[in-house]
């Protein structure tokens, strides 16, 4: 868009600088003219009008044309100008319209009131029969009885296709510049909106398969583009790549799982004569079987962990992703959380906004909600209560879960999301071998893959707050 701003500011100083230089040898031209005139006219003003037709044919060529007018210095009409001579010669009702173009301009009253004129002029008329000429210069000659005035015009093809007496934009290459301009910025245009529309439709696509999952569609499949064949190939290779990644980390959860829950079966077997054999008594002997049996249980909760966690993965990846009402799933891990809960007597409260909806995989905001919840719950005291607030707003979903625990040390606050932290303070569920220090990471892990963010707080009357993040499905 700028380029022909820029081109055409230069041109026009170009052309002015050419158009000034022609001009100026057109008004030199008009004067020598007038001194061969002014001459004769010194001899004998009384010179017939055919002797004064015949010295301007001498001068008039290659689209010239010279007017000589004579304004007695008594009376006269027409501005006080009459037309005397002319080369070629001018049919009188076309001398009307050279008189008006000069009257127009304040020519004929600067003639008429001092016979002066020392202008540049460059103006563009069309007389009557429809011809258009160029005015280019008025010398007056000062005589005895008078003033004349020689009025100098062209008519050639040369001058007339130039920028002379009407605006730079206004010429035939200018507008032929422009046409050509403006057909290839229609043609780049196009080229654009094409490109733009693949680009798009590839967007779609990509789309369908994030939401779809394995085999919901393939970009060869559905491409309009020859040129973008290539392109469409290597993203179908990228996804094929993909979920081959994702049948890996499934089949190697499962295989590390299996291997690990072995050994660790044989050890708890194992474990029961130790305990049959072992003396009561021997306090040291039962704290370290105690001691054994809890980190039996805490590594079979991480191993579940890990294994449920490769599988989430390799959902993200394949499953499809679903319209899921949020407002359901949060209802529902309520109603287990109560049932769960209820000989601690914890009362829930919730505010939920109806059918919101974000797109995920099945099951996965599930995790989600009971994760945070199972947290919640692990930190309140009997009795204590747990919020729970659900909202949408400019495309975004928040999810609120507040307890009344003792909150989080806010040294340690910034990682709790990590993996394998756990901090349970006495009076909470710190004994639970179930607690692996997995349950917020995953959190984090799951909506981060959402799109989403997560963060906590501790609230100012006491207890945690938990803020979850998500992009609302319209």
């Amino acid at each position: 868009m700028a380029l022909p701003v820029i081109l055409y500011g230069q041109f026009e100083r170009a052309d002015k600088q050419s158009r000034d230089l022609v001009a100026d040898s057109l008004r030199r031209n008009g004067w020598l003219v007038a001194q061969a005139l002014a001459a004769r006219l010194e001899q004998r003003e009384d010179v017939p009008p055919v002797e004064l037709n015949a010295m301007l044919a001498r001068f008039a060529d290659n689209g010239t044309i010279l007017k000589l007018m004579f304004k007695p210095s008594q009376g006269g009409a027409a501005g006080g100008f009459y037309f005397v001579a002319s080369a070629p010669r001018v049919p009188a009702d076309q001398m009307g319209a050279d008189l008006d173009v000069l009257a127009r301009h304040g020519i004929l009253k600067s003639l008429g009131d001092s016979c002066t004129w020392d202008k540049p002029v460059e103006i563009r008329y069309r007389q009557m029969d429809g011809a258009e000429e160029i005015l280019t210069s008025v010398i007056p000659i000062q005589g005895r009885r008078g003033c004349w005035a020689l009025v100098s015009a062209d008519n050639s093809s040369a001058l007339l296709n130039t920028a002379f007496g009407r605006p730079y934009w206004q010429t035939d290459n200018i507008r032929m510049a422009a046409f050509i301009y403006l057909a290839f910025a229609g043609l780049a245009l196009l080229v654009v909106l094409k490109a733009r529309g693949a680009l798009r439709h590839f967007r779609r696509v990509a789309g369908d398969i994030r939401r779809g999952g394995a085999g919901a569609a393939r970009f060869t499949d559905r491409n309009p583009l020859p040129e973008l064949a290539s392109v469409a190939g290597d993203f179908d290779r990228l996804v094929q790549d993909l979920h081959r990644a994702a049948a890996n980390i499934r089949g190697t959860a499962e295989e590390n799982a299996h291997s690990v829950k072995a050994p660790l079966a044989v050890i708890r077997s194992a474990l029961q004569p130790l305990k049959a054999v072992t003396p009561r008594e021997d306090q040291r002997a039962q704290r370290a079987l105690q001691l054994i049996e809890t980190a039996l249980s805490r590594l079979s909760a991480l191993i579940s962990a890990s294994q449920r966690l490769g599988n989430d993965t390799a959902d993200f990846i394949e499953a499809p992703k679903l319209r899921i009402n949020l407002t359901h799933v949060v209802a529902d891990a309520l109603h287990n959380a109560r049932d769960i809960s209820i000989d601690r007597q914890i009362r829930f409260i919730r505010h939920l906004d109806e059918n919101v909806r974000v797109l995920a995989p099945d099951g996965i905001l599930d995790i989600i909600v009971e994760n945070i919840l199972d947290n919640a719950i692990g930190f309140c005291q009997p009795g204590g209560t747990i919020e729970t607030t659900l909202t949408r707003s400019a495309g975004r979903v928040d999810l609120v879960i507040d307890d009344e625990g003792p909150g989080i040390d806010p040294n340690k606050i910034e990682h709790i999301f990590d993996r394998n932290f756990s901090f349970r303070p006495a009076g909470t569920t710190a004994g639970e071998p179930a607690h692996a220090g997995l349950g917020l990471w995953i959190v984090r892990h799951h909506v981060e893959a959402l799109g989403g963010s997560v963060a906590a707080s501790n609230r100012s009357g006491g207890g945690l707050r938990m803020h979850v993040r998500l992009p609302l499905v319209p």
